[in-house]
């Protein structure tokens, strides 16, 4: 009996090692891979109220009452049936510090899935898909003068453009919301670590966030083919 009882201690002693074993390599990827639980929920408060904006998942934010494109643009229903559009924080934190980009004049059409503007890095350019068809009836200027507010809020102050969309509906059926889009990004932040691959401890500061620019990470010449495969513009 007493060296069964023994047997059973040790093996009690043994499941409580690996469950302790398991936790700490988990508490360690946490800490020096930077990687961020999935569905972790961002809030901000304004005026002493507490307000959910949306998800974190991995290292990017999926707000909430937004629709996404695929191509990592997204579009807000504002009044009737005009919508703000803007970059995701995939697609801004992938390329980097924006330096100047083009957008499409007012009162000119765009069409969903085809090419809807430009942003320029360096001597780079990368083309954006647009998330919706429609006339343009306003357009961010202050970004002309201050891209950076792309890069530091890409879904307030770095909207880009307003748009008019007659078939809002039928528009809004071919993009993404709530946990589908969820779902979505986390599939695409997966993909993304796996071409980062050996790369990947090099992305982050300090063992915590992602530094700017992803693509750079995995290619310094061929970043923006890099990036054109996430917007889905690669020739």
């Amino acid at each position: 009996m007493e060296h069964l009882f023994m047997t059973s201690v040790k093996g009690i002693e043994y499941i409580i090692a690996v469950i302790f074993l398991f936790t700490f390599i988990v508490f360690w990827r946490v800490l020096n891979i930077g990687g961020i639980p999935a569905m972790e929920s961002l809030s901000v408060a304004a005026g002493g109220v507490v307000k959910k904006i949306g998800d974190m998942v991995d290292w990017f934010l999926v707000p909430d009452r937004l629709y996404f494109h695929p191509g990592h643009a997204w579009v807000k229903v504002e009044d009737g049936d005009v919508v703000r559009v803007g970059m995701d924080d995939f697609a801004q934190k992938l390329v980097g510090k924006i330096d100047a980009l083009n957008l499409p004049k007012v009162g000119s059409t765009v069409s969903q899935g085809e090419r809807g503007w430009t942003v320029h890095l360096g001597s780079k350019s990368v083309d954006l898909l647009s998330p919706i068809d429609g006339k343009i009836v306003a357009v961010n200027e202050a970004l002309f003068n201050a891209p950076k507010h792309i890069n530091e809020a890409p879904y307030e102050e770095g909207w880009l453009m307003k748009v008019k969309v007659p078939r809002l509906s039928a528009n809004l059926k071919n993009l993404l919301s709530g946990n589908l889009a969820r779902r979505w990004m986390e599939e695409v932040s997966g993909n993304l670590r796996l071409r980062l691959g050996a790369n990947l401890g090099l992305v982050y500061q300090d063992g915590g966030l992602p530094v700017e620019g992803l693509a750079k990470n995995l290619d310094r010449d061929k970043w923006d083919e890099i990036a054109k495969e996430f917007f889905l513009t690669l020739d």
